[in-house]
């Protein structure tokens, strides 16, 4: 158990989620079906589960044959209630991860943030002219019912080992995992055997309506500044000055350990919101390293430092992307979803 201590008042909130999701599923409380296809994406734990690859992958899939949105909450951001990006947006107004798909994507499909997902989804659908939405992160915002739900888990951090808040990491029972379409494994190894994915699937012991599939994060063969790139084998060359803003950024460091070990990594908190301080105390790092440095972030953390003047320049990202086995088979369900709805 990771907090064992706080066991007792897990139980408590263990009778207060479990109210709550009985009240949905009793229809007591409301739950908004639209008909438009909604695919949500989203998990049951805190923390990072792979939900931001995994909204890029469906966008950028569905947006080939489908006018496509993604709805997020926009988490950080100063403003409130309904927007859509744009050229004009950055962080502060719409969140990191909205921009972060902005930056990538640009006007490929359209991007939406509100912290109220009803009315959110249904002023996006109806102005947009959208064929289908994906949510992210609202598997606990029962308000709303997409009509498909992909649950990410974390590989090295399985939501079946895991327990309920404060004790653990769990928003929610390990029930919820009962209203998933599709459970994904994400992060796994490269290396991963048959053995290890059947023991999964053992595990979490799908319903008969339910497909468990796994993935790993693909790095980019290059990391990125505002004008230039590096192919990533030449990163050895380099003392590196890592900032890393991401609720679990393992997986990073890890990759990066293959290519240099002179790394200093500052980390901060998921969604941090870069002071002054902060950026006087990263360059004060980067300044002690030797004659060849470089300041490397994740993509998410980019769209917030990039906006500071000394670091416009210096600072590169790591972009990352999805790879899913069976990946046929899991595009096929999900294309056929929206196909029939």
């Amino acid at each position: 158990m990771k907090r064992w201590y706080l066991y007792p008042f897990s139980l408590g909130y263990h009778v207060v989620t479990s109210i709550r999701n009985l009240m949905y599923d009793w229809g007591i409380s409301k739950s908004t079906r639209f008909k438009t296809p909604i695919i949500n994406v989203g998990n049951l734990s805190v923390g990072g589960s792979g939900k931001s690859p995994m909204v890029m992958y469906l966008a950028e899939l569905l947006s080939k044959n489908y006018k496509t949105g993604v709805l997020s909450r926009g988490y950080g951001r100063v403003t409130k209630g309904y927007g859509i990006t744009n050229y004009d947006s950055n962080y502060k107004t719409v969140g990191d991860e909205a921009m972060q798909l902005f930056e990538r994507f640009k006007n490929r499909f359209v991007i939406g943030v509100s912290e109220e997902r009803v009315p959110g989804a249904k002023k996006m659908i109806d102005d947009m002219d959208l064929n289908v939405l994906v949510l992210d992160d609202a598997y606990q915002h029962r308000a709303i019912k997409p009509g498909f739900q992909i649950l990410m888990t974390d590989y090295n951090d399985p939501y079946f080992k895991d327990f309920i808040l404060p004790a653990g990491d769990l928003r929610e029972s390990r029930s919820g995992a009962k209203r998933a379409n599709i459970i994904m494994v994400s992060k796994c190894p490269d290396d991963l055997t048959a053995e290890k994915k059947q023991y999964f699937i053992s595990r979490i012991r799908p319903q008969h309506y339910q497909k468990v599939f796994f993935s790993s994060i693909g790095y980019d063969e290059n990391v990125y500044s505002l004008n230039k790139f590096l192919p990533d084998n030449n990163l050895s060359y380099y003392d590196i000055l890592l900032i890393t803003g991401i609720a679990n950024p393992k997986p990073l460091i890890s990759h990066l350990s293959k290519y240099s070990q002179r790394v200093k990594h500052l980390k901060f908190k998921d969604h941090h919101n870069f002071t002054d301080a902060d950026i006087k105390n990263i360059v004060a790092e980067y300044k002690k390293l030797g004659e060849y440095k470089l300041i490397l972030t994740t993509e998410k953390d980019y769209v917030r430092l990039k906006s500071f003047d000394y670091l416009r320049e210096l600072v590169y990202y790591w972009p990352i992307n999805v790879n899913i086995d069976k990946k046929e088979e899991f595009n096929q369900i999900v294309l056929d979803y929206v196909r029939k709805n």
